[in-house]
This record gives structure tokens, C-alpha cells and sequence, in this order.
């Protein structure tokens, strides 16, 4: 039985097989994963470190959280994370107003009509992550993700975690030290990874929702090796910036006109009809699609 059960609402509607779709082709081995309908993973809160398991409640207008380790006093920082997680609040009925008037985001908003971008636990967590997805399948850096927690991140000693759930990812200080040696990492990721590492332990690098996306992707990018592709991926799914656009996303370039890959400029021009909402049609354009989007 979990030490804590927490509800968390959210606008209707909500997909949660689309979240789940999502979720199965970038969990992080050891650290998440899809297990029997619900998102699990392991977590570090203010006071302690356990697992969580997610899903919607019977009557469809809220998710249940099932919280193992972490204490009372953590239940308002877990809920607060897992309503960044799966954008809870995110305004349905406007998104779908606006990008529904585009010919080729309308289909999909029929298939998902409850379009969300997806957050994160950890907003370090996922630019590693981001970073790994530089020009790789979303499957190849998934799969370097899990070698790097397994590796370097503690050992989970909260029992009854499903799924292999057996790591906490790494520390800042510890990718910032880390060696990467034998894991399938080119020589300037690994550069870029500790780089990024040492900012955020320097405290250079932050990941607070509430600062200005465009500054902080001027700051970001002027990381050797980040891109305006990850600087843009990690304002919509960190920053929560809900008009983020990734435009040379190889994925975002062949899914707006199947059959014709449009160029990043090409892609910016027609995105410009979307705004302020361009995040979530990136969304909308991934999804389903299992080797784009990080």
C-alpha cells in the first residue's frame, strides 16, 4: 500500500493513453516507466526519496498519485511537480480554438483532443535528456539515458517499485565529475553534458519556470554545444513556455505535409498562425510519432 494517496485535477478532456504513448517510448530504464496503465518513477523530494505511481481516478477528473517514501510534509511538492508533469492546467477549450482553424493540426486535434506538453519531475533531468536527443532516435537516447542512471545515479532502497524501478538520476555535481567512458557518448556530448552540469551547480544555469524564456535560451545556447533545438524543447517542457518552437525538429519538418519536408524556415512561417500556442501544435505533431520529439 502506498504511505500517501494524492489527487490532483485537471481541465478536461485528457488523453491518458496519449500521455502514456508518450511516456512508453522516453522513460528513462531505472528511473521510469509504464506499468499496467499508470507513469511511474523514481523521486528525490525536500525531505526524502521514493517512487510514484500515476493514473486517472475512476471518475475521470482528476489523477491519482500514489506516493511511496516520501513523507507528508513532501505531498504539496509532489502534487505541485506531477501537475507540471502532465500540464493539468493547461487551457483546453482556447488551444483547440486556435490551432484547430489549421488544416493540418485539425485531424489531430480530433485524435487528441486534449492536447498537453509534458513537463518534467526535474528540470535538469530532462535537458540531460534533451541533450542525449541531439540528432538521435528517441529509442538511442533513451537508451543512453538509462546507461547513464544506471551508472552514476544512487540506488533506490524504497521496496516495491515496479517496473525495474531501481535509480535516482544523477546529481548535477556527479555528471558534472563523470567520465563517460565506454557508454556509446561521442566526445563533445560528453563535453556538453558536464558543461551544463557545472552551469547548474554553479548556479549559471536554473530552470525556474517564472524567468524569461527568451533570456534563457540566449544563456543556454551560449553553452558550447547546445542548439536552439534543445534551447526550444526545454522552454516548452521546463519553462512551460507555451509558444516554444523547435523549428528544424526533423520530426515537426516531415509532419506538417506528409510527403514534403518542409525547411525550418518554411516550418516558422507557417507556425507563426499558431502563436501563442506553438508548443502545443509541436505536441500535436509528435504525437504518435515514437523516433521525434526527444
Amino acid at each position: 500500500m502506498p504511505d500517501n494517496t494524492i489527487s490532483v485535477p485537471y481541465t478536461r478532456p485528457l488523453s491518458w493513453q496519449g500521455v502514456l504513448a508518450f511516456f512508453s517510448h522516453r522513460a528513462t530504464p531505472g528511473v521510469e516507466a509504464v506499468v499496467d496503465g499508470r507513469y511511474c518513477r523514481t523521486v528525490t523530494t525536500a525531505n526524502g526519496v521514493g517512487w510514484i505511481a500515476a493514473g486517472p481516478c475512476e471518475a475521470g477528473d482528476s489523477l491519482e498519485i500514489s506516493v511511496f517514501g516520501p513523507t507528508g510534509r513532501d505531498l504539496d511538492e509532489v502534487s505541485q511537480r506531477v501537475s507540471v508533469i502532465f500540464d493539468v492546467d493547461a487551457p483546453i477549450r482556447r488551444i483547440r480554438r486556435k490551432l484547430g482553424s489549421d488544416a493540418a493540426l485539425r485531424p489531430r486535434l480530433r485524435s487528441l483532443p486534449g492536447v498537453r506538453v509534458m513537463g518534467a519531475w526535474s528540470g535538469f533531468e530532462l535537458t540531460i535528456r534533451a541533450i542525449l536527443g541531439q540528432q538521435i532516435s528517441v529509442a538511442a537516447a533513451t537508451t543512453l539515458a538509462g546507461r547513464i542512471a544506471h551508472r552514476y545515479g544512487e540506488t533506490l532502497n524504497v521496496p516495491g517499485a515496479p517496473g525495474g524501478l531501481r535509480r535516482l538520476f544523477p546529481k548535477p555535481l556527479r555528471l558534472a565529475r563523470a567520465r563517460f567512458d565506454n557508454m556509446g557518448l561521442i566526445g563533445s556530448r560528453i563535453a556538453t553534458i558536464k558543461a551544463v552540469s557545472r552551469a547548474v551547480v554553479d548556479e549559471e544555469l536554473t530552470f525556474d519556470p517564472d524567468q524569461d524564456s527568451a533570456e534563457f535560451c540566449r544563456r543556454f545556447t551560449a553553452i558550447k554545444g547546445i542548439g536552439d533545438w534543445t534551447a526550444q524543447y526545454v522552454a516548452m517542457r521546463v519553462l512551460r513556455d507555451p509558444d516554444a518552437f523547435p523549428s528544424s525538429d526533423l520530426g515537426l519538418l516531415k509532419a506538417v505535409e506528409p510527403g514534403n519536408r518542409l525547411t525550418p524556415r518554411e516550418l516558422q512561417e507557417r507556425a507563426e498562425a499558431w502563436r501563442p500556442w506553438r508548443a502545443y501544435a509541436a505536441s500535436l505533431l509528435w504525437y504518435g510519432a515514437s523516433g521525434s520529439g526527444g
